[in-house]
């Protein structure tokens, strides 16, 4: 008899962005001659950079000439996408990466729901509250959190965060072994300053744990006074893996290509004490499980590099930045307080209604699909996220429709 893996059962509800999807459905087939502004799932809006299409175009070329046609490339990806990566994110930063501690992948996402698996069952896992779903859903299935009591999992530490400590996690009590961090942070936009992670750093390093540092969206940082990489933190490289994408930064999100670092320096540990590279254990899984990203790709992730890449991408951000601010002041004038929005493409936004009625009610009254704070978990209660991910002229049209109605 084939068995299923229980731990699927512990899972609470459906993913979150799919429960959206499901009210707003019912909501169009109720309405259907109702217009909806989508500032919702965090799905970017804007055209590639030309220098991308431009590198796509020209890749696909070589694909329809046998002298210049490629098959499998390299699982961990090209060596000239990886090289570029370590000069244009690291090298540029003062950060010592090189082209073999990153690995080229088809999504953030994957990277971090996937690292998982070269962790024990039993390790202590400490996750920020509200989290991106991913985080926790992933260690769910592997076993390691037990059954949900009261929408937490007793296997899990959480850190709260809420607007008493700035929506920044704190130091755990005791130890822990995994961690995961997020900056620019998503749900909350939040930022983690240098002090804070050098802390964290600290942290690891005394407690022998690892630290998954989410930087999907570093490419929205404007304050120069934060770091992009916490290989910028001195010690980091033997206590972190950071993950990265090309989705927001370049618009990715239909194209697929992220990539993942794992230095060389980088150890966890057998059940006896002794040492090993989390690089090597990486290696063998990303070789044996993943294909590789495909070589057309490739080059347009390569071009967001160039000269022209990286202006095309700067003008981009600064576009969805633009958004992001104009939500923010327009929010701020309606007497609601939010965070996010500066260096990051997200708004996070208190209210005194619990946070489905009020997803509900800018559904129902205002057109507007945005995404519930409870789907971040309990501290995200009376909370929503709006995403400036849209064109400009949606983003003024939404908040003049939720002005409307809030103010009526």
């Amino acid at each position: 008899m084939i068995k299923i893996n229980e731990h699927y059962h512990k899972l609470q509800a459906s993913y979150l962005f799919a429960n959206i999807n499901k009210r707003v459905r019912e909501f169009q087939a109720a309405h259907p001659e109702r217009e909806l502004v989508w500032l919702g799932i965090g799905d970017v809006t804007q055209p590639l950079p030309n220098a991308c299409i431009t590198a796509f175009h020209k890749a696909v070329d070589e694909l329809a000439d046998a002298r210049t046609f490629r098959g499998y490339g390299p699982e961990q990806g090209y060596a000239f996408l990886r090289e570029a990566i370590a000069k244009g994110d690291f090298a540029a930063r003062g950060a010592d990466i090189q082209p073999d501690e990153i690995f080229v992948s088809d999504g953030a996402k994957c990277d971090v729901g996937n690292i998982q698996e070269l962790f024990a069952s039993d390790i202590r896992v400490a996750i920020s509250d509200p989290v991106y779903p991913v985080y926790v859903d992933t260690n769910v299935m592997a076993g390691r959190t037990g059954e949900a009591r009261d929408g937490r999992y007793p296997g899990l530490t959480y850190l709260d965060c809420t607007p008493e400590n700035g929506y920044a996690p704190q130091l755990p009590d005791g130890p822990v072994d995994l961690i995961y961090l997020c900056s620019p942070n998503n749900p909350t936009g939040a930022t983690l300053s240098r002090e804070q992670l050098q802390a964290w750093v600290d942290y690891a390093r005394e407690n022998r744990a690892l630290i998954l540092f989410d930087a999907a969206y570093e490419a929205f940082i404007r304050d120069d006074s934060l770091v992009h990489s916490i290989y910028e933190i001195p010690g980091a490289q033997d206590v972190a893996i950071e993950f990265r994408s090309f989705s927001k930064t370049a618009g990715f999100t239909g194209v697929r290509c992220a990539y993942a670092v794992v230095p060389k320096r980088c150890m966890a540990y057998t059940a006896a004490g002794a040492p090993v590279s989390v690089r090597d254990l990486w290696t063998r899984r990303h070789t044996t499980k993943f294909n590789g990203v495909s070589y057309p790709v490739q080059r347009a992730a390569e071009a967001v590099y160039s000269a022209e890449g990286q202006r095309e991408v700067r003008t981009l951000i600064d576009y969805y930045l633009r958004n992001a601010a104009y939500v923010r002041e327009a929010l701020q004038r309606m007497g609601l307080a939010c965070v996010g929005g500066d260096n990051s493409p997200y708004i996070w936004v208190q209210s005194d209604r619990d946070s489905w009625a009020f997803f509900d009610y800018l559904l129902n009254e205002a057109g507007v699909v945005c995404t519930p704070g409870a789907g971040f978990g309990r501290c995200g209660e009376h909370h929503i996220r709006i995403s400036a991910f849209n064109s400009f002229e949606n983003i003024q049209k939404a908040m003049q429709r939720i002005a409307d109605v809030l103010q009526a």
